[in-house]
């Protein structure tokens, strides 16, 4: 297997970085601050390694699920067109159901911890998705696409997603009705209640507008958690959720807390005094909202 494309895409990555730096000062934009930029970058080297080390596990389950394709495509422009979407549509499940299940949201968590948004914020990149991802993308294989593409598409899906990190882009026009953005993504970093989980897609926001999880930027938009960690070791950006989540799994009753701690959304409890998202929306009189 060649290396990931993202790889390849680094010195962009820094290029990019320092040109937004010149772009937030002239504008105004509160722009990077030198500590959260470093927890970023390790965060993002630290993603690199792992995910260098996990692509051989990932290849292999995806070639054990081809075998039992029905057929087999084969490279074309139309094969991958049709990839790229349907990649994109498992990115929208994959990172929905990252926000809405408490043990993948661990995984993910690192990822909106930022109070910042800019070009660093995208590099943000969990050490555990790595992991996680292992239960999603297999369909597309059973689909007849091959393992090497649906490999790439899953990188040149993430490449995509980088430029939508920043403030120093506002609206692309008739785009924002079918591309994700980076107004769009803007709200998906809102801890405002009305912007939590929402705009999940990757490259396309469409899918965001077909199943109810679409808000478009209005308020401005307060970055980061609902409760921030304030901290910028990246161990414990990594890690400070899955601890979160064995101390309230050691701590529960019974199974049935034990199970929902693990698979109900962030926020639940069994008497339900912390909140869920869609409690504090609900709230706020947005139950309605999607």
């Amino acid at each position: 297997m060649s290396l990931d494309p993202t790889v390849y895409a680094i010195p962009a990555f820094v290029g990019l970085m320092l040109a937004e730096g010149v772009a937030v000062a002239r504008h105004g934009l509160r722009g990077y601050e030198r500590r959260d930029t470093a927890a970023s970058l390790a965060m993002g080297l630290g993603n690199v390694v792992i995910d260098l080390g996990m692509k051989a596990v990932h290849f292999a389950l995806l070639a054990a699920v081809a075998e039992h394709a029905p057929w087999r495509l084969t490279s074309s422009w139309a094969t991958w067109a049709l990839l790229l979407v349907a990649a994109d549509l498992v990115y929208y499940w994959f990172h929905r159901l990252h926000h809405e299940v408490r043990v993948l949201w661990a995984a993910h968590v690192n990822h909106h911890s930022s109070q910042r948004y800019n070009l660093s914020t995208a590099l943000r990149q969990s050490w555990t998705t790595p992991f996680t991802s292992l239960l999603f993308w297999w369909p597309l294989a059973l689909l007849g696409f091959p393992p090497a593409m649906i490999l790439a598409a899953i990188a040149l899906n993430t490449l995509y997603q980088f430029w939508i990190h920043t403030e120093v882009i506002d609206r692309i026009g008739g785009l924002e009705h079918v591309l994700n953005t980076a107004s769009h993504h803007r709200v998906h970093h809102g801890a405002n209640v009305e912007y939590l989980d929402r705009n999940h897609g990757g490259m396309f926001i469409v899918w965001d507008k077909l199943f109810g999880t679409f808000a478009p930027e209005r308020a401005p938009v307060r970055y980061g958690l609902t409760s921030n960690i304030d901290s910028f070791d990246p161990r414990v950006i990594a890690a400070h959720e899955w601890r979160a989540l064995a101390r309230d799994v050691r701590g529960a009753p019974n199974w049935r807390a034990r199970l929902g701690y693990l698979f109900g959304p962030p926020g639940w409890s069994p008497d339900g005094a912390a909140k869920t998202s869609r409690a504090l929306q609900a709230e706020a009189g947005m139950i309605g909202a999607g």
